[in-house]
Parts: structure tokens; sequence; C-alpha cells
């Protein structure tokens, strides 16, 4: 776990978020306004004391009118084509519930580098942990598609239970309550695409 937090603040996206709304002029009271996110998490997440969870970062990066890719790039890559190698994989981000201990989900960024892009494209790998309803999150404004690699994964979509296997895919509006568990033994993989409209 501290490897993949290491990894995670390897992107400084605290520092990117906080260089950003500084650029933008903007106070942690107005961002936390755009956000509808607290003024102590912004904070918090700002410092690198919080590892903000993927839905979180959606909402500041509208807050800061950039894509989500801007927190997982470096600085000054602006590639026309990237080209991802499997053993160059990294943890990108580790999505968690809010209250919860567990930390079922963890990404790994597909096209780093690519600027201006609608569609952000990740490897995910899916715990296998007991549902509950803290594990539910939305974004507005967002599409998603999944495609199933590798485990069995249930994807809680409103108050609907989808059971997945290798090869079965989804394409759902995100803007509705979703989440997903692995169903099966140990860990699923999938890939997902986040698109905003």
């Amino acid at each position: 776990m501290s490897d993949i937090k290491t990894q995670i603040k390897e992107f400084r996206i605290g520092e990117k978020i906080r260089a950003q709304r500084q650029q933008r002029r903007l106070t942690l009271q107005e961002l936390s306004e755009l956000t509808g996110l607290s003024k102590p998490l912004l904070s918090q997440i700002e410092n690198e004391q919080v590892v903000p969870p993927l839905a979180t970062l959606l909402k500041i990066a509208r807050g800061l009118k950039v894509d989500i890719h801007f927190f997982f790039e470096e600085e000054g890559n602006r590639q026309k084509l990237v080209l991802t190698r499997g053993e160059e994989l990294r943890p990108s981000l580790q999505r968690q519930a809010v209250n919860a201990e567990s930390r079922p989900y963890t990404y790994h960024s597909l096209a780093q580098g690519m600027r201006q892009k609608h569609m952000e494209p990740f490897m995910v790998e899916i715990e296998n942990t007991t549902w509950d309803d803290k594990l539910f999150f939305k974004h507005e404004g967002e599409e998603e598609f999944l495609y199933v690699l590798e485990g069995e994964l249930e994807l809680h979509y409103g108050e609907e239970i989808y059971r997945l296997k290798p090869g079965d895919s989804a394409y759902y509006d995100s803007s509705q309550p979703h989440g997903l568990t692995a169903a099966g033994p140990g860990k699923s993989r999938i890939v997902a695409v986040l698109y905003s409209k």
C-alpha cells in the first residue's frame, strides 16, 4: 500500500491543484463553492494528506476547467500519440469509499501525456469486497465504458445488479449511482474509459 501511495505522490496531484487554483486566482473557499467539496478536504488534497477518489478529482477538474488527465500527465508532455507498455503501468489512483476502510479499485492510466482529450482510459484492478452502498459513485456529464479482462464482477447500477464475466462489457451514463466489486475469488481486471461530454 505504501508503494502505491508513493507512486501516486509522484503525480504531485495536490501541487498541480494548488498551482492551477492560484493561476486562476481562486481562493480555497471559491474552489469549494465551484466543486461542492469542503474547504478542509481541498486543503488536505492540496497538501497531499489525502489521495482523492476519482469522483472527487472529476469535480475539482470541472471547477478548475481542466480535463482530468491534467492530474496524471508529466509537465511539458504534449504528445499526439501515447503508447503505454504493459510493464510500464503504475498505479495512478486508488478510489476509496467515503468513511470506509476498503479501497476496492486501483486505477492505472493508459493515456498519460495526451492533452485536450474527452476520453480517459484506465486499466482497473478491483478487489473482492462485500458490497456496501458507500461504494456508489456518480459523476455528472460523464459516460463510462468498461470491458472485463479477467475475473468476474458485479456492476451495481442504481437498483440493478449485473454479473459480468471476461469478454463482457457495459456502457452507461455515470450520472447515475454505480459501483463495482469483484464477484469471484481474487481480483478482477477491466479496461474502463471515462468520457466527458
